[in-house]
């Protein structure tokens, strides 16, 4: 459900965009993305950090490319979001020895540290990667071929969520059955 409420944003873009254009298909971004808030403030009574920076960087670079009337401050906001992420965990992780991913879930998932710290690595890379592909598309590729990318390309995120999943996984496997087993 929360999957679905995560891209229900981008694809009114996309439809808004291929019917009306980038600066229509940019204030629909900012309406749904608004609204997709207010959805998940209401079913969790918080927003978390990600969702507030989300939020703070659909609307500010929306504005931007709507009041500029410059399509490169949307096409961008992706890969200053995903390098903030990037640099915000590797920062926590290498500078103040705080796994921020741990922080966030740790009460739910009972992992090996050394997994916790993999997982973390994981994301940093991911977001890196995420970072340099938005940026290569908006930068070398049309605005209809960008927009192409950022519904297509939410395959990336699916992919790296999944195999998440399943590196995770084989610990939890192994909690459980440890947990059950009498000493």
């Amino acid at each position: 459900m929360k999957f679905l409420l995560d891209f229900f944003p981008l694809v009114f873009f996309f439809i808004a965009y291929k019917l009306q254009g980038i600066y229509v298909g940019t204030a629909v971004l900012m309406a749904a993305t608004a609204l997709q808030m207010l959805v998940v403030y209401w079913m969790d009574k918080k927003l978390s950090a990600m969702h507030k920076a989300t939020l703070a960087l659909v609307l500010v670079f929306g504005a931007l490319t709507l009041a500029l009337q410059d399509e490169r401050f949307i096409k961008w906001k992706p890969t200053v979001l995903y390098a903030g992420m990037a640099l915000t965990l590797a920062v926590a992780l290498w500078g103040f020895g705080r796994n921020l991913l741990q922080m966030m879930l740790g009460s739910q998932l009972a992992l090996p540290e050394n997994v916790w710290r993999k997982l973390c690595l994981g994301w940093v890379a991911y977001c890196l990667f995420m970072a340099t592909l938005n940026g290569y598309v908006a930068l070398f590729f049309s605005t209809d071929a960008w927009a192409s990318f950022k519904l297509w390309g939410f395959v990336f995120p699916l992919v790296f969520i999944v195999g998440q999943g399943f590196y995770v996984a084989r610990y939890l496997e192994t909690n459980v059955e440890t947990k059950d087993t009498p000493a």
